[in-house]
């Protein structure tokens, strides 16, 4: 399996169109209150992300025939990702809501993803968050060079289920660059020292998707929002990250005012 090292121009670009993703995001979140529809976010993330000069990689995805309608992913509760903007769904005082950011700017893909409340949340909820996002950075300081993507992998796994959750199997982290999807995979679960070796270059969207009950999802009738098989919540937090000899960097960062 080929994983692609990016050039120092590629990099560049990639430090670029990840600023956007997370500014993106960033703004988006200030946006997610009880009474707002999962279509207003949608569209609000449309606007942003054409403010700054690029464009949205979700929207028109293609998988076989079927292409994804909308500009984020917008995922409430029990959807694990994936889910469509729509105007019947309104956030409710106690929801959790994904936002899942992907942009493309100067032929590159920035990837970014936060799970954030709805007004006031029960405090199981509360710790689904703090697990999840702890384990995203737990696992980014495994992607050291040198190291094997199953670091990363192994890292999230124990950390989550120390903790009384699940990881998400059926779906995976993976590479990012001049596509959305790129080798290598980057399971939420696995051992230490297997998968490939980590290179400096290689850009790597790594993300945990947690459920509160067990890690079985199923995928609903509209083709791509992905839910827990036992209606159980679900987190999911992203961030791009660059490896170098130095350490991971994160790329996603949101731009200063």
């Amino acid at each position: 399996m080929s994983i692609p090292e990016k050039s120092s121009d590629g990099i560049a670009r990639m430090r670029e169109s990840c600023a956007i993703a997370a500014t993106v995001l960033a703004k988006l979140k200030e946006h997610v209150s009880p009474g707002i529809t999962t279509y207003d976010l949608d569209q609000i993330a449309k606007d942003l992300i054409a403010a700054h000069g690029a464009r949205s990689a979700d929207y028109g995805y293609q998988i076989g025939s079927r292409r994804f309608p909308a500009y984020i992913c917008v995922s409430v509760n029990e959807e694990v990702v994936h889910g469509i903007g729509n105007l019947r769904r309104i956030l409710r005082d106690g929801d959790i809501v994904s936002l899942d950011v992907t942009v493309e700017y100067l032929g590159y893909i920035g990837d970014n993803a936060v799970t954030v409340p709805v007004g006031r949340i029960n405090p199981r909820l509360q710790e689904l968050l703090l697990v999840t996002e702890r384990a995203l950075h737990l696992g980014i300081e495994q992607a050291r060079v040198d190291n094997r993507i199953g670091d990363i992998s192994a890292t999230v796994q124990e950390y989550v289920e120390a903790h009384g959750f699940s990881v998400v199997r059926d779906l995976v982290g993976h590479g990012v660059g001049l596509s959305m999807h790129e080798p290598p995979e980057i399971p939420n679960f696995g051992r230490r020292g297997t998968g490939p070796r980590i290179r400096p270059g290689m850009t790597l969207a790594i993300e945990p998707m947690v459920n509160a009950g067990g890690y079985r999802t199923k995928t609903l009738s509209d083709g791509w929002t992905v839910v827990t098989a036992d209606g159980s919540p679900s987190a999911h937090f992203e961030h791009t990250v660059l490896t170098t000899d130095q350490g991971p960097e994160i790329l996603t960062v949101p731009r200063s005012a």
